[in-house]
């Protein structure tokens, strides 16, 4: 076997590290200067044109949000100032794997974007129908796309892989148990739920940051195909998620979701047995229970699906005064490869397309590039830079958020190192009554029927570590599925 090449960037550096990101201290954010990271991520988002890398395939409808919690003591964001307050709002589904031509019930994480039109301007919650993700560090962003997309000799799918990369990382195992499970196929965008999945920060008007998580609870209840009755819904049609929303609200049957918000202090941040800032890891709901915020009806279908949905672009860069980051490494690897991804696919000034305008008042100083529709953002078309004598735009120092404390070193943290990736999915796989961890066990043996025994092995010694029954119910399944190969030979 001959030798591996050294993995270098695009230029020829050769590379140390592609596991971890560079960050401020293990659970410090990733930093500018982490110039792998952004290679990394700049070139994923051009490996296609004109179709999203991922989120290809996508159902959206304009509504409303409106306020029925009080949660003033941790947010100033106006989105949430008063009870009853209405917000418009454009929402978009899609599949995460598939291309846009991609049938819509196929078994694949949602994912789950709302626009909010505020008077402080956009705010972008970006999210999935699931509470965490595969990664915990944007640098494996890329690679993990790559195992769901298309193999560059064949052209398919490739489920080798997919569970090659998954048994190399076992961050990706709590997700792994909710993809694989009936929550891996939800029937129609009502029927499930959506979350921020992330980390983000809430300021209130003493200007004290407190940690949140978003959850969108369907008030429709979940319903789910199983693979079999995913086959046979595809088999009538490609676009039954489309179809579902389109009718659905075309009759008037306007679906509503339930935000809630979990909240953590700072100090508490501190003090958590786990990383509170890791994607793979949800909160537990005993010690953070869910605060009731609002409610999101959706009413309206687009008029012109490219203009309003396929042209619609979402970025969790997109905040309001209220509302902030944390020290996510893969929502700080989001902020710029969202808006970057906009920037390539549809142009320089993407954010002017009508569905992606703001409802307030907006002044910049960004010239020229492609689709410039301005002929000045400022007062006076001699205030093209800043700082200027002549009147353009000033900024607003009130808007500032309080400072973070960060500490550590900078270097590539290995965040692989110390993290306990099995009690969550274990405690998961242990929630499911035993026809529901049956149909989890089937579905993970279908997934890996044409994947080598060392992988699937190595892969089931995931299992075992998370709940010994969660590896022999998946070991009993891959027999039970070879046994029927085998008699139907």
């Amino acid at each position: 076997m001959s030798k591996a090449p050294r993995l270098t960037t695009t230029a020829g550096a050769p590379v140390a590290d592609n596991q971890n990101s560079m960050s401020a201290g293990p659970q410090g954010p990733v930093l500018m200067q982490d110039y792998q990271l952004m290679e990394k991520l700049a070139h994923q988002n051009r490996e296609r044109i004109a179709e999203r890398v991922v989120h290809a395939k996508g159902w959206g409808a304009f509504g409303t949000f409106t306020v029925t919690g009080d949660i003033s003591q941790y947010s100033k964001a106006a989105v949430f100032s008063d009870i009853g307050k209405t917000t418009e709002l454009v929402s978009r589904f899609s599949t995460v794997a598939g291309e846009a031509g991609a049938a819509d019930n196929e078994r694949d994480v949602r994912g789950f974007a709302l626009k909010f039109y505020t008077e402080d301007g956009n705010w972008d919650l970006v999210g999935n129908n699931t509470p965490v993700f595969f990664i915990r560090d944007p640098l494996k962003f890329p690679d993990f796309i790559r195992t769901q997309k298309r193999h560059p000799r064949t052209n398919l799918r490739s489920p080798t892989a997919m569970w090659d990369y998954w048994s190399l990382s076992p961050e990706a195992l709590h997700q792994i148990t909710i993809l694989m499970s009936d929550r891996g196929c939800p029937r129609t965008p009502m029927q499930m739920n959506g979350y921020g999945s992330h980390t983000y920060s809430m300021i209130n008007a003493r200007n004290e940051r407190h940690w949140v998580k978003f959850h969108m609870k369907t008030q429709q209840g979940h319903a789910h195909y199983t693979n079999a009755e995913a086959a046979q819904k595809i088999g009538e049609t490609r676009e039954g998620y489309q179809e579902a929303l389109f009718s659905t609200i075309e009759n008037g049957q306007f679906p509503k979701w339930t935000m809630y918000i979990q909240v953590m202090t700072e100090a508490q941040a501190e003090q958590t047995p786990f990383n509170p800032f890791d994607l793979t890891k949800v909160w537990p709901h005993g010690d953070y229970p869910l605060i009731k915020v609002g409610e999101i009806e959706l009413n309206r279908n687009p008029d012109n699906y490219f203009a309003e949905v396929e042209n619609a672009a979402y970025s969790p860069s997109n905040i309001v005064p209220g509302i902030g980051f944390s020290p996510d490494k893969v929502l700080q690897g989001r902020l710029f490869a969202y808006a970057d991804a906009h920037r390539h696919r549809l142009g320089t000034h993407y954010e002017a397309l009508p569905v992606n305008q703001p409802k307030c008042p907006v002044s910049h100083y960004h010239k020229d590039g492609q689709m410039n529709p301005f002929v000045t953002k400022t007062a006076n078309p001699d205030a093209y830079y800043e700082p200027n004598s002549f009147g353009g735009a000033v900024e607003d120092p009130s808007v500032a958020e309080p400072p973070l404390k960060l500490s550590g070193s900078a270097e590539r943290h290995d965040h692989r190192s110390g993290n306990d990736d099995y009690a969550q999915p274990g405690a998961l796989y242990r929630l499911m009554d035993k026809d529901q961890q049956g149909r989890l066990h089937r579905n993970i043996a279908e997934a890996m029927a044409s994947v080598p025994e060392e992988i699937a092995a190595r892969m089931c010694a995931h299992f075992d570590k998370a709940d010994p029954a969660y590896g022999a119910g998946v070991r009993q399944a891959r027999a039970d599925l070879s046994e029927r190969s085998v008699a139907a030979e």
